[in-house]
């Protein structure tokens, strides 16, 4: 009796698997992720390419002033950015998927109404403010929250590919955006741009992961932690991590250099370019075609500004893109012609592999200065770039409206990149073991 008891007592509990790290597979589920994360990034861009190919189609059929449609543009720009730190810090508690997910319901919502508007204050509500809110929870913040979370090593490389998924998505939908708006009207292209919207939301919910510990792994080049808990009060945490970020003078530079970098691309580039081309007898399919081609390049220009940001200093690398852009906008004017010639191609290429090339070498400074909080920090910065896409926005509407012409808006702008380049040098370095945010 005795002897069947201890057999009894000494028979093993069942085995239950470790709630630790698992092998790493040969490919780390990390580029899986940053895989999804460019498919949606590129679904998400077909909104960002339509504003500048609108402007003359509900000018021509509604008679609203390029000023005023000029201001929806900009509201939705502004939006962008200032939604994005509340959006990165909605993701430390709901989670990246449920996120991306809901703002890209919004932007197909909003896109969709756009079809049945019939005054000016609808456009500023459902394009301005509907597709602004959910373009700005897809902002570069949620490209920084996926790398800051997935990887430790090449964050400048994947950082750069991922802002270049923005281009590519510009490179699939503008000539597509561009035809349909000459061919069959603006109501086809916005309907485009719902569906390529909602398209993308089962990839995000199928396949998008919020961390590394969800599936067992370290991040890429890291060791295992475990995920944090949810992180309660997302906005005031948002607030938080804005004032402390604004008592120290690389915050306030780095957001001046990239308000100017949003005027100098998103506000102008992206909305006027377009237009200005046809002021002058492009047909608008051939400049969507040259938006297009700046996409093309880039894709190139910013994943080597990501290789770069990996090896040289991040703020030497923000001078001279910033410089290059201010000398590339001052010779514009002159190359505007109602046909492509090579100088205008030598522009489209040169502006091109400068046109988002900023980001990386921005969110490296972000991460440096500002430690964990850095994604947070730069939605904020982000939302400086859009503040200053919105400003240009609007105010080259208006210039076109009062002047005839965009002339004195390209001067502006390339006078405002040679300040930014000026800016970028003056931020100081930070050792890399306090970075974290404290007063200057």
């Amino acid at each position: 009796m005795l002897g069947d008891v201890t057999q009894t007592t000494e028979t093993p509990a069942p085995t239950r698997e470790p709630a630790g790290p698992r092998r790493a597979p040969r490919v780390h589920r990390a580029w899986f992720v940053a895989a999804v994360t460019f498919v949606t990034i590129i679904g998400a861009a077909a909104f960002a390419s339509l504003p500048g190919l609108l402007i003359e189609p509900l000018h021509g059929e509604f008679h609203w002033s390029r000023g005023t449609i000029g201001f929806a543009v900009s509201v939705n720009l502004a939006l962008y950015g200032l939604t994005a730190p509340f959006a990165a810090a909605l993701m430390d508690r709901f989670g990246i998927r449920r996120v991306v997910a809901a703002a890209l319901s919004v932007i197909a919502a909003g896109s969709l109404l756009t079809v049945w508007m019939t005054a000016a204050w609808q456009l500023v509500l459902y394009w301005g403010v509907l597709v602004g809110l959910g373009s700005g929870s897809m902002a570069l913040a949620f490209a920084a929250t996926v790398t800051n979370r997935w990887f430790t090593a090449r964050r400048g490389l994947v950082t750069g590919i991922l802002t270049a998924a923005g281009a590519s998505g510009q490179l699939i939908f503008l000539p597509l955006l561009s035809w349909l708006v000459e061919r069959h009207g603006w109501r086809p292209a916005a309907v485009t741009v719902a569906l390529a919207a909602l398209a993308v939301v089962p990839f995000v919910w199928l396949l998008l992961r919020d961390h590394p510990a969800d599936v067992g792994l370290a991040p890429y080049g890291g060791e295992y932690a475990e995920k944090p808990a949810p992180v309660t009060g997302a906005a005031r945490r948002a607030v938080t991590v804005l004032f402390k970020a604004a008592r120290t003078g690389p915050f306030w530079l780095l957001a001046g250099t990239f308000a100017i970098c949003g005027a100098s691309t998103n506000g102008l580039v992206k909305t006027h370019f377009v237009p200005a081309a046809h002021d002058h007898g492009m047909p608008v399919t051939a400049a969507a075609g040259l938006l297009a081609v700046i996409g093309v390049f880039d894709v190139v220009g910013t994943v080597a500004s990501g290789w770069f940001t990996d090896r040289f200093e991040a703020r030497r690398l923000l001078a001279v893109y910033y410089a290059l852009r201010g000398v590339s906008l001052l010779f514009l004017p002159m190359l505007l012609a109602p046909a492509v010639h090579p100088p205008m191609l030598f522009f489209i290429v040169f502006y091109g592999l400068d046109w988002v090339a900023t980001v990386p070498p921005t969110i490296a400074l972000c991460r440096e200065h500002y430690g964990e909080d850095s994604a947070i920090v730069f939605g904020w910065v982000l939302a400086s770039h859009q503040v200053g896409a919105a400003a240009v926005a609007f105010a080259g509407g208006v210039a076109r409206d009062v002047f005839g012409s965009y002339d004195i808006v390209w001067y502006a702008s390339g006078a405002l990149c040679a300040a930014a380049a000026l800016m970028a040098l003056v931020i100081r370095r930070r050792p890399a073991t306090t970075a974290a945010v404290n007063p200057v």
